[in-house]
């Protein structure tokens, strides 16, 4: 027998913010459970980001090498980053294609969202195809570090499958490009 969400809602009873920093807050809640009991929640805030798979005029993905401090390695990445108060997720993909890359682009595909870390984080992340790239000067911050590379998209694959390619929006926005492209195969003529 199938349960019914309304069977499975959790619902707040208190909230307590334990650290809030420039990006993220940390709040704990004690929540009412389905079965009558109460339980305790720790979750992170998150403002949500933008993933870009940005299509070349040759028809190759544009890729990121960046050092992620948490794991303390070096990563192949999507253009991304994260959403600015009031910001719409479109206009935050568009501005850190440009950002990081120094690229804009004339057409725009929603690919649709990811919410990667459910078990604890509320965050959620819009994943956008960009074709007829056009190229600028990037404008990144004082602090940001990358390396700028392009492959086929199948190369892309490839790197999922060998484990060089692993952080997840990456590897979910490629899929989902791929599933795309595949409906619409004149957009990688058209990069």
């Amino acid at each position: 027998m199938l349960t019914t969400l309304n069977d499975l809602t959790e619902s707040c009873i208190t909230t307590e913010t334990i650290r809030s920093g420039g990006m993220l807050t940390l709040k704990v809640d004690q929540v009412a459970l389905p079965s009558g009991r109460t339980g305790q929640r720790e979750y992170v805030v998150h403002p949500g980001a933008s993933v870009v798979v940005a299509l070349l005029p040759n028809g190759h993905v544009l890729l990121e090498k960046q050092f992620r401090y948490p794991l303390h390695q070096v990563f192949i990445e999507l253009p991304a980053g994260k959403i600015d108060a009031s910001e719409p997720p479109l206009l935050t993909a568009q501005r850190e294609l440009l950002e990081e890359t120094g690229y804009s682009a004339k057409e725009w595909v929603a690919l649709g969202r990811q919410h990667p870390c459910i078990g604890y984080s509320d965050e959620v992340i819009h994943m956008y195809l960009a074709v007829g790239l056009m190229a600028g000067q990037h404008k990144r911050d004082e602090d940001e570090a990358l390396e700028l590379f392009d492959l086929s998209l199948s190369d892309c694959l490839g790197l999922i499958k060998s484990g060089q390619i692993s952080d997840g929006k990456t590897m979910l926005a490629l899929f989902m490009a791929e599933r795309y492209l595949a409906e619409h195969p004149h957009l990688l003529a058209a990069g």
